[in-house]
């Protein structure tokens, strides 16, 4: 009897005891299979941010950076269509999406479609919360995963690893692999591309992927389709944490995808019909175009920047909106004044037609280069056949090198070959000749989100941002004249790089006068955390 009584007491302590333990383990792959993100900083700048903003901020505003926003903003390109017909378009194409006007007087053109989220994703788990057989998985990288919060695909280059066994349709989980402490110091990834997820313990950052999954799809490939594919889509999403629509190949020309802060540094430029503009960090060419749709495509803006590449792109995009009033040029920020003696045998475009730069030519110079592009494939077509004819001929172009050399002409040429989308290096502008400057400075871009690491910046390195962007600033101010504006705008948190710059400017500039923001009402009905931005009067 009393044996029997102890037995049932030892089975009532075990149940009592193994009850909670079932509870914590559900409770952990509940968290496991989640997306809650902690946002890595550097030790000294977590501290320094934290100082300047409060603890209890900045950990609000760490939490907000991890998360995308909640809405898409469209900005309507009115020289094309209207918001009225963007929005009827647009709803033929998305689906059950709230599409709708922007309300705020001069700011009507923007079109905002909602998302929604955060939402909660079943990865497989029975009524109680356990997943009995982890899903297959998919890691990608983290530039992958913040491009898909914010409405990407997961394409072929940003996946890292895979499960075993991945088939075409197979149900994936998407999980994401954030920059780790390394060993030697520094952050890594740690993982090299192809490497096989067991779903075990002792995968690569196993442990380091809780609470990173931001979703699940079905696999469009094979595991060794995956990383054998040069491009492609390699997850089709059925769930999403974040669901935001993807806009890729939908009415371009027409409406241009763009953060709202940086549309309201447009506005806060006011640029004013027959004015010439410059845009001294133009690319991608964003504002730059938001500019010149503003001035109704009447008067000049000169968009520079230091990368031949991006000064293409600003020109590809000006022309497919249709935008002439464009003019584009290679140019470093910090050499953007032009000496007194080049001063003088200046033009208005600060170049000669020797050191002219590549303005915006329309469809006639792409019509131009695909003509140079046949004549040019036909010459060597005829070089092939006149080869068969001579026997003793030694030179021969194959076909691929003719596809090649197309190819390369029609996507835009590099460096070194160039066909009409050649932009020369500017030698700067004369003083006082631009009635506007806007100088979107370069920075460390800590307001950018979704963010989901933010440990690559170092004190040092914030510093060495601020003293860059002073330099720019002392050339900007040299360029705009007397009586004319200067806004100066960043896409960071970092007071270094903000508040002490503009501090900076009113300091050494005497001349310059911080304008009053009671004009920008429209400002004060958004909440902005990705963007300063300062409107100065010379």
């Amino acid at each position: 009897m009393k044996k029997k009584a102890r037995d049932f007491f030892r089975r009532s302590i075990s149940t009592f005891f193994t009850h909670p333990k079932i509870t914590m383990e559900n409770s952990h792959q509940q968290q496991r299979y989640s997306y809650n993100p902690t946002l890595r900083w550097n030790p000294e700048v977590e501290s320094y941010l934290s100082n300047a903003y409060g603890p209890a901020r900045f950990s609000r505003i760490s939490k907000a950076l991890t998360r995308p926003s909640c809405y898409s903003c469209i900005r309507v390109n009115t020289l094309k269509s209207t918001p009225d017909s963007v929005i009827e378009k647009l709803r033929g194409v998305l689906k059950g999406v709230s599409i709708s006007k922007c309300e705020v007087p001069g700011l009507e053109y923007l079109v905002f479609v909602k998302g929604s989220g955060p939402h909660s994703v079943d990865y497989g788990c029975d009524e109680d919360g356990n997943v009995k057989h982890p899903p297959k998985e998919v890691l990608v990288s983290r530039k992958c995963a913040e491009a898909v919060l914010r409405g990407a695909e997961v394409y072929v280059p940003g996946v890292l690893a895979c499960s075993a066994h991945v088939e075409k349709g197979d149900e994936v989980a998407v999980s994401v692999s954030v920059e780790q402490p390394g060993a030697e110091g520094g952050w890594v990834v740690g993982i090299t591309r192809g490497t096989i997820l067991q779903g075990a313990e002792t995968d690569p950052y196993h442990f380091e992927r809780s609470g990173l999954y931001i979703g699940r799809g079905r696999a469009m490939m094979t595991r060794s389709g995956i990383f054998r594919a040069p491009e492609g889509i390699a997850v089709d999403f059925s769930d999403r944490v974040y669901d935001l629509p993807s806009f890729r190949g939908v009415l371009e020309g027409e409406i241009f995808l763009q953060n709202l802060p940086s549309i309201v540094t447009a506005h806060a430029l006011d640029p004013q019909k027959g004015e010439r503009i410059l845009d001294m960090c133009a690319a991608p060419g964003g504002k730059t175009t938001a500019i010149a749709i503003l001035m109704k495509d009447e008067g000049e803006i000169v968009a520079a920047d230091r990368s031949h590449n991006k000064v293409l792109d600003i020109q590809k995009l000006a022309a497919e909106m249709g935008l002439s009033c464009i003019t584009t040029c290679r140019l470093d920020a910090l050499k953007a004044v032009c000496s007194r003696n080049e001063s003088d045998n200046i033009t208005n475009h600060c170049c000669t037609e020797d050191n002219c730069d590549v303005t915006i030519q329309g469809s006639n110079l792409l019509k131009s280069e695909v003509e140079k592009i046949e004549v040019t494939a036909t010459e060597k077509l005829n070089a092939e056949k006149d080869f068969k004819k001579n026997a003793n001929e030694r030179i021969y172009i194959s076909r691929a090198d003719i596809r090649k050399d197309m190819r390369r002409k029609r996507n835009g040429p590099g460096r070194n070959q160039c066909v009409g989308g050649k932009a020369e290096k500017s030698k700067g502008f004369a003083p006082n000749s631009f009635d506007r400057v806007l100088l979107d400075a370069p920075c460390s871009a800590l307001g950018l989100r979704p963010r989901l690491f933010a440990g690559e910046e170092t004190v040092e390195s914030l510093r060495k941002h601020a003293k860059y962007q002073r330099k720019m600033f002392d050339q900007a101010v040299q360029l705009v004249r007397p009586g004319g504006v200067l806004v100066y705008s960043t896409c960071t948190i970092n007071p270094g790089e903000n508040e002490a710059v503009v501090r900076y400017a009113l300091d050494t500039y005497k001349f310059l006068s911080l304008a009053s923001q009671v004009q920008l009402d429209f400002v004060s009905s958004f909440l902005f955390t990705d963007i300063y931005m300062c409107f100065i009067v010379i």
